[in-house]
């Protein structure tokens, strides 16, 4: 739930509370309240506080004893992987929506899909094998050492790309990477639910494909891409860019938009806004925070006495990462001398959202760092300029087997020349919010007793998201697919794209407001890496595509 600087869903996000989080309220009016939590001030939406604390209940992790669970930072397939859960971990579930249940284990909080959770502790074997991988996007991946034939398929246009090699070398990254698919022009690579050439197929991915890398095993990589996890053939894949079919033929123009304001100064204004990050970062509080530590020598625990600032490193000229209230106990790592002689401790944080350091939310400001990305570079794509695409090859590389989605093209074409918003990501935003064409949303729900359709989850609030986006669609007349699909184009643009925030960099960022009135307002999202995290979708979309156009538009700021 985010607590907001003003009575109103536009006003800036202060801090988020979890759910059962104990807040103070001070005041409600016109369905806003008041409130204290964690040592910030702000407003939230009345109908979401109780005065009563929810129920939590505890469950346990329930999947092969070879395999685990992804613990991410949202409910999506894209989200940030926070760890892996083995199986008969213990996990405190504080919601359930759809597929995703919001938890909290060994001191993180996110969300895991819900169908491998169990009320009671699974058994476990004590041959465990000591090999493992990962439970995801519905499947149950397990681990394989067996040598295996290697074979090899034609690269024709109706072939599939597939070898299956065995070796002993593993490697493994903490963070995660971008690697593009290699094969020929006119084959697929497939991504199967378990490292072998015999497991189920979760989806296919075209020659260019960026996707996201997270360790390697036995010839095998472990990857996400287009909302889908699972394990393709290494040798398949590239860590540079590869040529997408349609790059000698697509009409890319650049325009740079100049702002009256330095990068710096952009960063100090930012600040003050306190941006998000999922960011890990090293973490200190001075001595005088504690008013009881377990031990005078060596503590590796203290409680707070009051509400403190935990700071990006020792001493008060690092910025605030969080905030410990009055109570709050801190697990300590070690002793520290600050510059000024004072004493601070370096402590564990375990919050998913920190505010971001200064050097992070300059590093996501700066144009330079993406302009020249493939993939990054779509973070400038104007989105009030139409893609010109061709329905017909839309339909079949696009929206092929995508559900209620299937044979749209021309749909979302009209949506995007009536509204002024570019195409693809129209059929981006309406992919990710559908589940590919299967939510229940956009197959079609009864509300008083008419059929109604949502493709963006407008209206679709986490408390139930079912019921809001039926009320919105039923209050818009979307009583077809295409009126959902070319309706909830005007809502997407009327507050950002004709706005004239129509790039993703300027609806998370909003240079000119920056640079006019030095304030940091009107941003769709806190997270310093939202724009950067949406584009590995549009690129894909656009590298299945030979015929398409596009502008982008990056911003320059003054020296």
């Amino acid at each position: 739930m985010s607590i907001r600087s003003t009575a109103s869903t536009k006003g800036s996000v202060v801090t988020k509370a979890s759910k059962g989080t104990s807040v103070t309220v001070y005041s409600t009016t016109n369905g806003w309240s008041k409130v204290t939590v964690s040592g910030k001030t702000g407003y939230v939406e009345s109908k979401y506080l109780s005065t009563t604390k929810p129920v939590v209940t505890t469950k346990y992790v329930d999947v092969d004893e070879s395999s685990s669970l992804i613990l991410r930072s949202t409910a999506s397939e894209t989200g940030t992987i926070l760890t892996s859960l083995k199986r008969g971990t213990s996990v405190t579930v504080y919601s359930t929506t759809g597929d995703w249940a919001k938890v909290e284990a060994n001191g993180k909080t996110g969300y895991v899909h819900s169908k491998y959770l169990s009320l009671t502790k699974p058994s476990t074997s004590s041959n465990t094998p000591s090999t493992s991988s990962t439970t995801n996007n519905n499947n149950t991946s397990s681990s394989s050492n067996t040598n295996t034939a290697s074979t090899s398929n034609s690269n024709s246009s109706s072939n599939v790309t597939e070898n299956d090699h065995s070796d002993s070398n593993s490697t493994t990254t903490s963070e995660s990477i971008i690697k593009y698919v290699n094969v020929s022009n006119g084959s697929s690579l497939n991504m199967r639910s378990t490292p072998s050439s015999s497991a189920s197929i979760v989806t296919k991915l075209a020659r260019g494909t960026a996707v996201t890398f997270y360790s390697e095993a036995n010839g095998w990589s472990l990857v996400s891409a287009n909302g889908k996890t699972g394990y393709v053939n290494s040798a398949y894949l590239s860590s540079t860019v590869v040529q997408l079919p349609g790059a000698a033929t697509a009409k890319i123009s650049k325009v740079y938009e100049a702002y009256n304001i330095t990068l710096n100064d952009a960063v100090n204004i930012q600040m003050k806004v306190n941006p998000q990050t999922d960011k890990k970062y090293s973490t200190f509080i001075s001595s005088s925070a504690f008013s009881s530590l377990n031990s005078s020598t060596n503590p590796t625990q203290g409680v707070v006495s009051g509400t403190w600032n935990i700071r990006g490193g020792a001493g008060t000229n690092y910025w605030v990462v969080a905030t410990a209230k009055n109570g709050t106990t801190l697990k300590i790592l070690s002793k520290v001398k600050a510059a000024d002689g004072s004493t601070w401790y370096q402590v564990s944080l375990d919050q998913s959202w920190v505010n971001a350091s200064p050097d992070d939310v300059k590093y996501y400001l700066d144009p330079n760092n993406f302009s020249s990305d493939a993939i990054q570079q779509l973070q400038f794509l104007k989105l009030s300029t139409s893609a010109n695409l061709d329905p017909a090859e839309v339909n079949e590389k696009i929206l092929a087997g995508k559900g209620i989605l299937a044979g749209k093209a021309a749909a979302f074409i009209k949506a995007g020349q009536t509204y002024g918003i570019n195409e693809i990501y129209l059929i981006a935003h309406a992919l990710l919010e559908t589940g590919k064409g299967t939510s229940d949303l956009a197959n079609g729900v009864s509300y008083k007793g008419v059929t109604v359709y949502n493709m963006y989850g407008i209206g679709a609030y986490d408390n139930d998201p079912t019921t809001g986006g039926a009320a919105y669609a039923y209050s818009q007349g979307w009583t077809t697919p295409e009126k959902a699909i070319i309706g909830g184009a005007a809502f997407i643009a009327k507050d950002f794209i004709n706005a004239g925030q129509d790039t993703l960099y300027k609806m998370r960022w909003n240079p000119n407001a920056a640079a006019a009135s030095n304030t940091a307002t009107h941003q769709y999202a806190t997270d310093i890496g939202w724009a950067s995290k949406q584009v590995q979708q549009i690129y894909n979309l656009y590298s299945l595509l030979t015929s398409y156009s596009l502008t982008l538009d990056i911003p320059t700021y003054k020296e």
